[in-house]
């Protein structure tokens, strides 16, 4: 199930969009923003979720919030299967610069989860 509050999610007709060609997952090194991808000079990053709390990741462009997503897309090629390329430290530090403070759920909308009943708290950024 992929859950979108900007768009109308999949089940109403609007697919996520797929990974343009080139576009290749790269394994961050960090727990919480675990896979990027350079696509058309722009980062897609997926945020790893307090899951089943909250939906398994959050889907980015340039540090904004696209989607809510319980099942990747098949076209995005599954981060980690086969395993990717880590990203070079300099990339590493665009991407987590580019998503500070977006660790917590929520926080993207400027209402960081903080429920003691799933792990948002210990999501910080890395």
């Amino acid at each position: 199930m992929t859950r979108n509050r900007n768009w109308p999610d999949v089940a109403g007709g609007i697919p996520l969009p797929p990974l343009p060609p080139g576009a290749v997952w790269h394994a961050t090194g960090s727990n919480v923003f675990p896979h990027a991808a350079r696509a058309e000079g722009r980062w897609w990053v997926l945020r790893l979720n307090g899951f089943p709390d909250h939906p398994l990741h959050t889907f980015f462009v340039d540090g904004r919030r696209v989607a809510d997503i319980e099942d990747l897309p098949a076209d995005w090629h599954r981060p980690g299967t086969p395993p990717r390329p880590v990203l070079s430290a300099a990339e590493r530090a665009e991407v987590l610069r580019l998503m500070a403070g977006l660790g917590p759920y929520g926080s993207e909308a400027g209402t960081p989860c903080t429920g003691y009943y799933c792990t948002c708290e210990a999501l910080a950024d890395d």
